[in-house]
């Protein structure tokens, strides 16, 4: 049983929304998103509701009927509210900045670290230290701050690169030196 699947999505006042056998379109205020439909599983709009229907009981069909729920909330969360990441970047003379499209990122490097901001996400930065991602698309926005992390991973010696805000960093103790 798609406890998940089952629940319905009660749509807010500005939203559009238009379901078709391979997909749903979610049209608001901030944009429009369209995220799949799988075979097996159903939609429709009613009442200003959304509701997901499966046509048999296999184990796959339920948990793409959850899924596609779970997919269809995202966009319509995206295009009212949208989605952000925060990031924040730790070590003696790191730092970050944008340069036009580009963020500029000094990471301990000989060189600078240079992130093109792609199309329907706006990276900002708040101080020197501090960098929050944004977007309608949820998949995209965790995606572009997976990508600006992977630039300096946080390391468990002294904590220094980037991490997420709310990412704990487990520290380890150093050497002890010689007695």
């Amino acid at each position: 049983m798609s406890r998940v699947g089952k629940s319905i999505i009660k749509l807010p006042p500005k939203v559009e929304v238009k379901a078709d056998t391979s997909s749903i379109t979610v049209k608001g205020p901030l944009g429009e998103l369209k995220s799949p439909i799988f075979e097996g599983v159903s939609a429709k709009v009613e009442n200003g509701e959304l509701v997901f229907s499966r046509n048999s009981e296999d184990q796959k069909t339920v948990a793409l009927h959850g899924l596609v729920r779970s997919l269809a909330m995202n966009s319509v969360k995206g295009v009212t509210t949208g989605w952000e990441k925060n990031l924040e970047i730790t070590g003696v003379g790191y730092r970050a900045q944008k340069r036009g499209k580009d963020l500029v990122m000094n990471l301990g490097y000989s060189h600078e670290v240079v992130f093109p901001e792609p199309n329907g996400i706006k990276i900002e930065v708040t101080d020197q230290l501090k960098i929050k991602v944004t977007g309608i698309d949820r998949q995209l926005v965790g995606q572009v701050a997976a990508d600006i992390r992977s630039k300096r991973p946080p390391e468990p010696y002294k904590g220094k690169g980037v991490k997420y805000s709310d990412e704990y960093i487990r520290r380890k103790a150093g050497k002890t030196g010689k007695k």
